[in-house]
């Protein structure tokens, strides 16, 4: 690019459009060859020992780390990681036990079979897996709406009492959960298999950000019968929570004065112990295990006064010692949490996903997000087999595991041993610890949750969309339940995607002087419009729900309303037409009459109605008078003279303001990056349209796929491909080549001069000044 005089620019390079392009690459064999499927097909079901041993490595994640891994530089920081996070285990097990209506110890098996199997099958190195506080929630909203306390009702002959058979309910629910979670990780097996890794894309961060907030909501309420000590109704379906609330207010004058003084005071110290523990992190090694020190200080003040005697408050119970047998999950419970399952696979591999993610780019590795999905399925189908539920990475382990120095997985077998160690030995041990205990430490837990309503004040300022989507996730499963909850918020989000697509941002570009660069006028006042070219720029791509929206901005933007034009333009064609009929009749008649000399009665009426410029087939005597005296057309005028008149009225500059200053228009199509039938037909129309009032359409910045999609839908059966070109600015040049000067009557100062006249070489050197 070089300066041209009075602040013009020379541009001396080739004009590239599709046609174009293709030669080039034929010419330099840089075009891609399709492979034909069958050979992809035969090619992917080869089986070599490197494919096989990375095929195998892909899938056991642990047989690429683990030959590698030197106890001497990794096994004391995994070590004490393990046992930081194995005493996160213990409390949290147990307490999100019962945000999920299980007995704690389910809680301990929970925290210790999926992480061993996400030990062989994980690619992150860093998250911990086990129970975590919305997903307990959500299997607690399963387990109590198909097995609620109304259902294990003592019967006592025709009375029927207020005790529930705790065990034969604990055990249905248990069965309920395990089945839930074994669906559950078999459609996160299946989808992780099929490639579908991206699924939670889908679930945006105000979007989980809200729906976690409403989890939270719906935790504080399942844990307030063990803060209060009472027995409110649980309520399940749309506006459950507001049910299960307003029950819980009426029973607030029967609440449990001991139960509460030991909810009040444990919440109390948990909240003290954790600000001093996030006050001197930095100072500490290791952090303070409040939540362990907190449960074993309850067990023993429990133990040695004897709450549950004395002041009757509610104790964990009998927690067996050893592990389960495996057990088939019972399938018939299938059908009934298909939904729930498929809910608890798409939230609990968001969580996860985001937090292995987030690991990964600080510590510099790849986390497989299709393995992820496999790794996590199968520690929810194995850990069903022996009575756990629902799992994904929990955000405040995985952050112990991390600061504490954990470099793999190794982190979470040390805490699954001490979770072991737990279940064996120590379990009969915690059976006097009051549930209320285990309430607090849920309750203190979700105050990282109820920060996030602090969103709503930073999506304002930031995104009234994204804030729509929290508030609507946020409402959808605070007052339709968990599961309907999220079906609602994810259609919702959807819509937002389509709607902002559906109504994108239009505009007409200008050149940047100096440059090749086309930029918005609107926004961009230092950009100057390129006389008689208008350059529209659509910020997303075209398809089925937009189409017919930008064909309306394109004449908005344009100034051309091409349906009133063209109307136009037919009336005066159809009256040209008749206009040519009449002149030939007229002809006919005066050569007739010049050979016979007269006219019957019949045509010299005729011939009067054709002085007035009408159809003697369709006027009446009624209908002579209303003609204008610009009609009439005397014998004088010849056939040759009318017929003048006539095409001078319906040619192009009959249109008036409408065309005379544009004569090209350019679509920006790179936004594009796909489009369907209905685009292309808009698209045919378009050029169509445009082109019978001799304004040319081309096409600019189309990406391989927009092209090969035009290509299938027959979209250059008709139309030359030679209106596509690579940049908006080549499209420009070719324009200005084309229609030259003499083409821009406002455009005094435009000048093209070409280094060589044969039309074969494509190579344009041009000066333009006033716009470039």
């Amino acid at each position: 690019m070089a300066k041209g005089r009075k602040g013009g620019y020379r541009v001396e390079r080739e004009i590239l459009n599709e046609e174009r392009l293709e030669e080039l690459s034929q010419r330099l064999d840089i075009s891609q060859t399709r492979i034909p499927l069958s050979y992809r097909l035969k090619n992917s079901l080869r089986c070599s020992v490197p494919s096989l041993k990375r095929r195998v490595v892909s899938f056991l994640p642990v047989l690429y780390w683990l030959p590698r891994y030197s106890i001497w530089d990794y096994g004391m920081p995994d070590l004490i990681s393990g046992i930081s996070v194995g005493i996160m285990h213990l409390p949290q097990g147990m307490a999100y036990a019962l945000l999920a209506s299980l007995p704690p110890v389910f809680g301990l098996y929970t925290s210790f079979y999926p992480a061993l199997i996400y030990f062989f099958f994980g690619s992150s190195r860093h998250i911990s897996i086990g129970t975590f506080t919305v997903l307990s929630i959500m299997v607690g909203s399963v387990t109590e709406r198909l097995a609620p306390d109304a259902d294990f009702l003592i019967m006592n002959g025709t009375n029927v009492t207020a005790e529930v058979d705790i065990t034969a309910r604990d055990q249905y629910r248990v069965q309920v959960a395990a089945a839930t979670t074994v669906l559950a990780g078999l459609i996160q097996v299946i989808l992780g298999l099929v490639q579908f890794g991206f699924v939670g894309t889908y679930l945006s961060e105000p979007l989980v950000r809200g729906y976690t907030s409403a989890a939270a909501a719906h935790a504080v309420v399942a844990q307030l019968k063990y803060i209060f000590g009472v027995s409110p109704i649980r309520f399940s379906g749309p506006f459950s929570l507001v049910y299960t609330l307003v029950d819980m207010c009426a029973l607030l004058p029967s609440t449990h004065l001991p139960t509460l003084l030991a909810s009040v005071v444990s919440i109390i110290v948990l909240i003290t112990a954790k600000e001093l523990n996030n006050r001197f992190s930095k100072k500490l090694p290791v952090p303070i295990p409040v939540e362990l020190i907190v449960i074993v200080v309850g067990t023993l003040i429990s133990f040695y006064t004897h709450l549950n005697e004395t002041f009757e408050i509610s104790v964990v119970g009998e927690i067996p010692s050893g592990l389960q047998p495996p057990t088939l999950p019972n399938t018939s419970y299938f059908s009934e949490v298909v939904v729930d399952a498929f809910a608890l696979a798409v939230v609990g591999y968001a969580i996860s996903i985001s937090l292995g993610k987030t690991f990964a780019l600080k510590h510099g590795y790849k986390v497989d997000s299709n393995q992820e999905l496999v790794a996590l399925g199968l520690s929810n189908a194995v850990g069903g087999f022996f009575q756990c539920y629902s799992v994904c990475a929990s955000m405040s382990r995985s952050l112990i595991q991390e600061t504490t120095g954990g470099r793999t997985q190794m982190a979470g077998v040390s805490s699954a041993v001490i979770v072991l160690v737990t279940v064996l030995k120590l379990g009969p041990l915690f059976q006097e610890l009051p549930k209320a205990v285990l309430s607090a430490i849920v309750f203190v837990n979700l105050k990282g949750m109820f920060k996030q309503y602090a969103d709503i004040v930073t999506l304002w300022r930031s995104s009234k969309i994204d804030l729509l989507v929290w508030l609507m996730t946020w409402a959808s499963t605070v007052f339709f339940n968990l599961d309907m909850g999220l079906g609602a918020s994810i259609s919702f989000a959807l819509l937002t995607v389509i709607f902002r697509t559906q109504r994108p941002r239009y505009s007409v570009l200008g050149h940047l002087p100096g440059t090749e660069l086309y930029l918005d006028m609107e926004t961009h006042k230092e950009v100057r419009e390129v006389p008689g070219i208008t350059i529209f720029h659509s910020s997303a791509t075209i398809y089925f729900a937009n189409a017919e929206l930008y064909l309306e901005a394109l004449k908005q933007k344009s100034g051309l309303d091409i349906t009133k034009m063209i109307t136009y333009k037919r009336r005066q064609e159809a009256k040209q037409r008749k206009r040519e009929r009449r002149a030939a009749r007229r002809a006919r008649r005066e050569a007739k009459r010049q050979v016979w000399g007269v006219f019957s009665v019949e045509e010299e009426a005729e011939h009067w109605v054709y002085l007035k410029g009408t159809d003697p087939e369709t006027t009446t005597l009624g209908s002579l008078s209303d003609l204008q005296d610009g009609d009439i057309t005397t014998l004088e005028s010849s056939s040759e003279d009318t017929l003048s008149r006539d095409l001078e009225r319906v040619s192009l500059g009959s249109l008036g303001k409408w065309t005379w200053d544009i004569h090209s228009i350019i679509l920006d199509l790179s936004p594009a990056n796909f489009i369907d039938t209905v685009a292309i037909k808009t698209l045919r129309n378009i050029f169509h349209d445009f082109g019978e009032i001799d304004v040319d359409i081309y096409m600019a910045g189309c990406q391989a796929l927009v092209v090969e999609q035009l290509e299938q839908g027959g979209f250059f059966s008709d139309i030359d491909k030679e209106r596509l070109f690579t940049s908006v600015h080549d499209a420009v040049l070719y324009c200005l080549n084309r229609r030259g000067a003499g083409a821009l009557p406002n455009y005094e100062t435009a000048a093209v001069s070409f280094t060589d006249s044969d039309t074969t070489d494509t190579t344009y050197s041009h000066t333009v000044r006033g716009c470039m």
